[in-house]
């Protein structure tokens, strides 16, 4: 297999595995489901065992899939980075690169991931400026930086969105709190609970839950904390004053130690919003610097984020 190759299968099958099913990720690689579907079977026979478990609602990766999609995942950003290596050696691609982010996930995630791009391009310098705000970045600063991160709807068409990774957000309390109230089995029992959320303005898809095939708000009965900030809700959740509704990127390392529970999980994660985390800039164009830059985030987060085949490996539900 040829490494374009090998790196178009591996995105595929990790696309799979993101996305649930194979219509939605043939949707994704502008292909047919079947097509997908033989893709994968043939990935299968390669790898001689089964990936993925098929049923008429979704896909899932079987136990033997799950650990290699992480395998899949660090392969594709081996490939990237020593093509990076290789053009960073002939060309030397040298300038600044100024980026705004939201400052929770800047700390958690750009940060280190723009490090170990650095240490690939000697010749590029960041600047990177975070920004105490989740949701609201409208890259009203275009211009002044190269690239805004944004995470959520994206409202301004004029700017060009580079996608780099799905937003899954999960209902979650601690182990104390459960203790002291009891663990919510019905996504209707909300409004029996403490619970924490944003001050004002919510993120478009926070307690918005499907029910009888359409959506619908629930909230906590009681909040006993509100904030402008999803790192202060985190914060509260861990100290047991209610339920929170989260996204993973932020509570992932908490949900695999324990310290904090996934509610209503039982059949693993749930989809992601229709929205994600971008990557925003000026329809312009591009530099090669910024390109640069984007190409490795989306090896980096995507298809499907690290933070997330963590907990596909197995949430602890008690």
């Amino acid at each position: 297999m040829q490494p374009d190759q090998l790196t178009e299968q591996l995105a595929l099958y990790l696309d799979v595995l993101e996305s649930g099913s194979f219509s939605a990720a043939a949707r994704r690689q502008q292909l047919t489901p079947s097509a997908v579907a033989r893709r994968i079977d043939a990935l299968e026979r390669a790898m001689a065992c089964q990936l993925v478990e098929r049923s008429t609602h979704a896909v899932r990766a079987t136990p033997a899939g799950l650990a290699f999609a992480e395998r899949a995942r660090r392969i594709l950003v081996e490939l990237h980075q020593a093509r990076a290596e290789a053009v960073s050696l002939s060309s030397a691609p040298e300038g600044l690169i100024r980026i705004d982010a939201p400052a929770p996930f800047g700390r958690r995630h750009l940060a280190p991931a723009i490090a170990e791009f650095l240490t690939l391009y000697p010749g590029l310098d960041v600047q990177l400026r975070l920004i105490d705000s989740f949701i609201d970045l409208h890259g009203e600063h275009l211009g002044e930086v190269d690239l805004v991160l944004r995470i959520g709807p994206l409202a301004d068409t004029r700017l060009v969105a580079t996608p780099l990774a799905p937003l899954v957000r999960v209902l979650c309390a601690s182990p104390e709190y459960i203790k002291r109230r009891g663990l919510l089995r019905d996504v209707r029992e909300l409004p029996q609970h403490d619970g924490l959320d944003w001050d004002a303005l919510s993120p478009p898809h926070a307690w918005r839950f499907e029910l009888d095939g359409r959506p619908q708000l629930l909230r906590p009965g009681r909040l006993r904390m509100t904030a402008n900030n999803a790192e202060t809700l985190l914060f509260a959740a861990l100290a047991g004053l209610g339920i929170a509704h989260l996204p993973t990127w932020l509570i992932s390392d908490y949900l695999v130690r324990g310290e904090l529970l996934p509610l209503l999980c039982d059949n693993g994660l749930p989809a992601p919003e229709p929205s994600g985390i971008y990557a925003l800039r000026l329809a312009s164009g591009a530099s090669s610097r910024s390109r640069l830059l984007l190409d490795f985030l989306q090896a980096r987060f995507g298809p499907v984020p690290p933070w997330d085949l963590a907990l596909q490996r197995g949430l602890k539900m008690d």
